[in-house]
């Protein structure tokens, strides 16, 4: 189950109608009886279902068929139907189609590079950072999930991960070396992890730290410096970033890594789908 409260999505419908659908007012059509179906135009993970089922709801509509999300479509298939006043369904008619749109490219983008990754590597887990579009984690962490992809920090809160902008405050990565004892005293209930080139991480494989993060490490590189970190220290998370996405996630997925963290997913291509209405 993933939540989304019912005030994130009177949010999402407030914004697309502040006050009324002026077009449908001023012809008068408010209040005569309609069906709404979704389709696609393209093959698709379908995501966001149960949450526009939630808005049409709120609304005042009644859904009459729904595919859930995780569904496989075809282009041309219906997956989402309901019934109510015009007004009713031309309030819900853009935003839903949006959540469909964006919560399914998400989706399907992440289910094509889990499943590159674990055709050379099964299990590896495709991890996404938080450098999702503002105001919009909570659809963006669903489809994520939805496709098979993990959330890698969805907060400050959570696992400790020191970049060079907090070295910079800790007289170096020398310095973060000397803290790091005490560090772990006090986050023994959090992973500590600390992003790091090849000789840093030569280093940091003997610290006892949760995990190493390598940003944008190329592939050949990774390949040679994964097993003799694990010889160093086989209890170490190594965690590939920077720059990988659909093209390259098999190279890095056959480097023997941990995880793979990429933002690529959320700059995915809104798909082309689309809603007729029609008086019933």
């Amino acid at each position: 189950m993933f939540f989304i409260p019912d005030s994130e999505l009177e949010r999402l419908i407030a914004e697309d109608l502040p006050y009324l659908d002026l077009t449908t007012h001023l012809l008068g059509i408010g209040e005569k009886p309609a069906h709404i179906t979704y389709l696609t135009r393209e093959d698709c993970l379908l995501c966001g279902s149960e949450e526009v089922g939630r808005i049409f709801t709120l609304l005042g509509a009644t859904v009459t068929a729904q595919r859930p999300s995780g569904s496989r479509l075809k282009a041309g298939d219906a997956f989402f139907e309901a019934t109510g006043p015009a007004a009713v369904l031309h309030a819900g008619w853009k935003v839903c189609l949006n959540i469909f749109d964006h919560c399914s490219a998400i989706a399907t983008k992440a289910r094509a590079m889990v499943d590159a990754a674990h055709a050379v590597s099964p299990g590896l887990p495709i991890l996404t950072t938080r450098k999702s579009m503002p105001g919009t984690k909570a659809l963006s962490t669903l489809a994520v999930i939805c496709g098979g992809a993990v959330p890698h920090r969805l907060g400050l809160s959570e696992t400790v991960l020191i970049f060079a902008n907090h070295t910079a405050f800790t007289g170096g990565f020398e310095g973060l070396l000397e803290r790091l004892p005490a560090l772990l005293k006090a986050s023994c209930e959090k992973k500590v992890f600390v992003e790091a080139n090849a000789a840093q991480a030569r280093l940091l494989a003997h610290t006892g730290i949760d995990g190493i993060q390598f940003d944008k490490l190329p592939p050949d590189e990774l390949h040679q410096l994964v097993p003799e970190l694990r010889a160093a220290n086989p209890h170490l998370t190594l965690i590939a970033a920077g720059g990988i996405n659909p093209q390259n996630v098999a190279d890095y997925a056959a480097t023997g890594v941990d995880g793979l963290a990429t933002t690529a997913l959320f700059t995915a291509r809104p798909l082309d789908m689309t809603a007729r209405i029609a008086p019933v």
